[in-house]
């Protein structure tokens, strides 16, 4: 194992050291065809390549998370798993449960979770289940991503009666329509779509792409960065999070913890301006660090 040290995440989270490549082939050995010598001499992966990212994913999930199915429809997003694992992590710290020790704990057990957006990957229950043995209710707007989600719990006995999908049939709505009345959840996380139009999300994929790769690009992977609905929506990020916290003041004692992730510094300042203008709200804001990028979440609670 390579002893660089990721310090910055989570100590718990299994994904601190650099990909140990040999024990990830030695768990899935598909990936074998994708690893080669960089120009540093280190074994890696074309992170450019889709199916090479997707195969690390796999193997991922099988060394780490016991996933033995694990398959995504093309063109939908394919998340990095470290940081998944680092937003599980950190918002478990919130309900004192951030002990993956006791994790068959009973107090751990009771933990219900709503991922909004659960997507095709269905990352963020498999982990929180894996690590902390909670249980989920996922939603999302596409029926097709509920899916193959839906394909990946089937196909994996660890997550059977731990997962909950539920379709999101008005777009207008991010909360109304899925927590159900008396209805008790411990912590929301969301993911929520960073783009506000298609065509800024082509614009800035471009533009990271070509700034990784050194030379122009004109066109970016498109059957890599993910569906609309996972990348944009009309408002952005921004828009979308100060209408989760406007949905929240409804369900103030059906969840203990709301939290989303954020992931430009530029919006921080209305959602905090939003958050103060509701009495008896308590938010505190958790900065992650994965590789080179940082970005953060921000959680707020109607609860003493």
């Amino acid at each position: 194992m390579n002893s660089s040290l990721k310090s910055t995440l989570h100590p718990a989270n299994p994904h601190r050291d650099r990909y140990d490549f040999p024990a990830l082939i030695k768990s899935s050995p598909i990936l074998a065809e994708f690893v080669s010598k960089n120009k540093y001499g280190d074994e890696s992966i074309d992170f450019f390549n889709p199916r090479a990212v997707i195969a690390l994913n796999k193997a991922l999930l099988k060394k780490f998370y016991h996933i033995d199915f694990w398959e995504i429809p093309e063109g939908y997003l394919c998340p990095p798993i470290p940081g998944r694992a680092e937003y599980i992590h950190q918002v478990a710290i919130l309900l004192n449960a951030n002990d993956p020790f006791h994790k068959n704990s009973t107090e751990n057990e009771k933990v219900k979770c709503l991922d909004i957006g659960v997507g095709a990957n269905c990352i963020y229950p498999i982990i929180g289940i894996q690590a902390y043995n909670w249980t989920f209710v996922g939603s999302d707007v596409d029926q097709e991503a509920l899916i193959a989600a839906q394909k990946i719990i089937d196909n994996n006995t660890v997550l059977q009666g731990k997962v909950e999908l539920r379709y999101q049939s008005k777009r207008k709505f991010i909360l109304h329509g899925i927590i159900q009345k008396d209805e008790k959840f411990d912590l929301t996380i969301c993911n929520p779509p960073f783009h506000s139009s298609s065509a800024e999300a082509k614009k800035e994929a471009i533009k990271k792409l070509s700034n990784l790769k050194k030379h122009q690009i004109k066109q970016p992977l498109l059957n890599f960065g993910g569906q609309p609905s996972e990348i944009w929506c009309d408002g952005g990020e921004e828009k979308f999070i100060l209408k989760m916290i406007d949905e929240s003041m409804s369900f103030k004692t059906s969840c203990r913890w709301f939290t989303t992730m954020v992931s430009k510094a530029a919006h921080l300042k209305n959602i905090y301006a939003a958050l103060d203008k509701i009495p008896d709200v308590t938010h505190q804001t958790i900065q992650m660090e994965t590789g080179n990028k940082v970005s953060r979440i921000v959680a707020w609670t109607y609860q003493n």
